[in-house]
Order: structure tokens, then sequence, then C-alpha cells
């Protein structure tokens, strides 16, 4: 499997052994001793590796945010968040993956008068994984012709236009509690890209 460059300096890091215990096509499980700017000497760390992802907030021009409802086997319920995917080739431009995974999940695509806006990225959970994802805010979104294209893996029961507000209440009632949509949601709130309070 092939791992996206992660967006950092690696300065004063030093990587003094890896181990492998498990790898396919989506993740691999490491154990590394590590050294770094604050501790000489090298501290073993269990890593997930993991391919980088885009995540995108879809915005109509009627200024509504699009979700999903989606399966998640891994905490057996279905939650609402915004479209995401990972970067399956560092070749792509992660502008055309953020599209791609827009329309494939929503069904969704920018309108004559819609732009992509990058904002940057994070990471999903730094104690656990090197997975990051490239933030995006979809500007002018519509339903494309056709619909969606789901992929056989995802389990997406239900895709609909919120309010910005009614997506600040979610968040606030612990309705909406993914990562992913609550780092973009932080960063156009912080960033005034949004009002989510109307």
């Amino acid at each position: 499997m092939k791992f996206c460059h992660l967006p950092h300096s690696s300065a004063g890091w030093e990587t003094v052994s890896s181990e492998t215990h498990f790898k396919n096509a989506h993740l691999a499980v490491v154990t590394e001793s590590v050294r770094t700017p604050h501790r000489p000497e090298s501290h073993p760390w269990t890593v997930v590796r993991r391919k980088a992802a885009v995540v995108i907030a879809p915005i109509t021009a009627e200024g509504k945010m699009v979700l999903i409802l989606e399966e998640r086997i891994p905490i057996r319920a279905a939650i609402w968040g915004v479209p995401a995917g990972q970067i399956d080739n560092d070749d792509a431009p992660i502008e055309a993956v953020a599209l791609r995974e827009l329309r494939e999940e929503t069904g969704y695509e920018l309108g004559p008068d819609g732009d992509l806006l990058p904002l940057g990225h994070f990471f999903m959970s730094p104690g656990l994984t090197d997975e990051h994802g490239y933030l995006f805010l979809a500007r002018g979104v519509w339903a494309a012709p056709g619909g969606h294209a789901h992929e056989g893996a995802e389990a997406i029961i239900d895709c609909r236009e919120f309010p910005l507000p009614e997506v600040a209440r979610m968040i606030a009632q612990n309705e909406i509690r993914d990562a992913n949509t609550l780092g973009i949601c932080a960063k156009l709130m912080a960033g005034e890209l949004l009002n989510f309070h109307g």
C-alpha cells in the first residue's frame, strides 16, 4: 500500500526501528521505535497507517449543508456526516478526488457558479493513526443528473439538505459526532466562512 506524504516537518524525529504486524489495501499496523526532538531515548509506539482522505462540506446556493446518513460498522450505528473518502492515488489532484467523492456519496456536484475552496488539513486521531484529511468547502452545489454512485462497501442510507442552524443544533445535541464533520464545521466557523446561527 502506498501512503500519502504526511503534511508536517519531520526535523528532529528519527525512526530507529519499525515492525509491521498487519497490512492490507486500506491500512497497516506497525510498531515503531522513535526518537523525538524532546525525547533522545527511542520510545516504541504502535501506529495505524492509513491513506489520506478528503472531507467536503457541500453547501447549496440556498445555504444548506448536504449531509449523508451512513452505517458505520465499527460503532454499530448510522450517523449523519459530511461526505469523505480516502485518496487512493498519490498522483491524483486532491481537488478532483474531493469532487468525485462529493458526487459518489451525495449525488451532488458544483453548479454553474459553484466553487471548491481548500481549507487545509487536520489529523483525525493523532495518538493512534497518521490518517489526515484535506478539508474543502464546496459552495453552490446542486443535485446532479443520475444521482449518487455509491461504492459497494458503502452503506449510505439517506442524503438530505439541512439549514445551518439545524446542523449546529445536531452538533450541540450529539446527533453529529464524527471527527470529519466536527472538524470541518469548526474550521468553517472559526474562519467565518459560514454562519451556523442564522
